[in-house]
């Protein structure tokens, strides 16, 4: 999924130095994103209150919208560089093209992993005919510096393990989760999980207290650690925690992301991730001449322009602002 935004800010975070070392319980609330023709984003990630939840750098909550008559999820090919995309649905499905020449339909429940490496360009549209209702959440993983030239990659997978207890059942997206793990491929240490709570369920989850933490709300109202988390908000938790309450209120489907902190200082703009704004401008400009990102091929429509970039010293705030 593209950073559609036309005025795509530079911001640079990373670095453990500004990390909430023990539990905490901040309410983020969400900025609405216009994405192609007709879909409205909540973005939790980058916010005004934090930049990361370990790897996780970017979260994009959606839906569910009714596209019974509409044309749904409509994004033209756009570039990634340094980076990984993880999309994840509820409802409908999303059809992915990339310069690698993966086509594939991701549908509920299912991971769609995209490594960018040093580069990749892809686009995402509704298939035709598609289901009435797109609900779901696109993240990004930023790779680290180590890993962030390797070669671009789809994965594709519909059977991820589960954990279950009375009254839920998560499913491990990436990363592992009381034992169980998921095959997609990450490059830090990291957690993914899908938390579906029937109505009147009090459980615990299991952490590891060198993580950091943050839950997304999906659907339903659930109680994590005592606070109330309504759908399209998310909850940071930060470090030292063993184990995490939740109480459904209703039936209620929420994401765990965690990981590690993340130790490098990072620069983001538009659909890149890198470590400086000369690289940042030469991806830019690579993009714009037509090099370096390869090709998406069976799109209907011209590939997205890249925005301007800001006039502006790039100065490093960390990964809180």
């Amino acid at each position: 999924m593209s950073n559609l935004d036309p005025q795509a800010a530079l911001s640079v975070c990373g670095g453990r130095g500004f990390v909430v070392a023990e539990p905490v319980r901040e309410l983020l609330s969400p900025r609405r994103v216009q994405l192609g023709e007709s879909t409205v984003v909540r973005r939790l990630l980058p916010n005004l209150g934090r930049r990361m939840v370990g790897a996780w750098a970017f979260v994009d909550h959606y839906g569910p919208d009714d596209i019974a008559d509409e044309s749904g999820m409509q994004v033209p090919p756009h570039p990634h560089m340094g980076l990984q995309t993880v999309s994840w649905l509820h409802e409908g499905e999303v059809l992915h093209r990339d310069s690698t020449g993966s086509l594939v339909t991701i549908g509920p429940r299912e991971l769609g992993l995209m490594t960018s490496g040093r580069a990749i360009s892809h686009s995402e549209e509704s298939p035709k005919p598609h289901a009435r209702f797109l609900h779901g959440a696109q993240l990004w993983v930023a790779l680290p510096d180590g890993d962030r030239h390797v070669e671009p990659r789809f994965q594709h997978h519909t059977d991820l393990p589960t954990v279950t207890a009375p009254g839920l059942t998560a499913t491990v997206i990436l990363g592992s989760l009381d034992g169980a793990a998921s095959p997609g491929t990450t490059y830090t240490p990291l957690v993914g999980a899908d938390l579906a709570l029937a109505q009147g369920t009090t459980t615990s989850l299991p952490l590891d207290p060198d993580f950091e933490y943050a839950v997304l709300s999906m659907s339903g109202e659930a109680h994590v650690d005592g606070v109330p988390v309504l759908p399209g908000s998310m909850l940071y938790l930060g470090c030292g925690r063993t184990e995490l309450p939740v109480r459904a209120e209703s039936d209620a489907g929420l994401m765990l992301l965690g990981g590690e902190p993340f130790e490098e200082e990072i620069v983001m703009w538009w659909n890149f991730v890198g470590r400086t704004n000369e690289e940042i401008a030469q991806a830019r400009a690579d993009w714009t001449t037509g090099s370096r990102f390869g090709e998406v091929k069976g799109y209907d429509g011209p590939p997205l322009q890249a925005p301007e970039l800001p006039a502006v010293a790039l100065k490093p705030r960390g990964r809180v602002r």
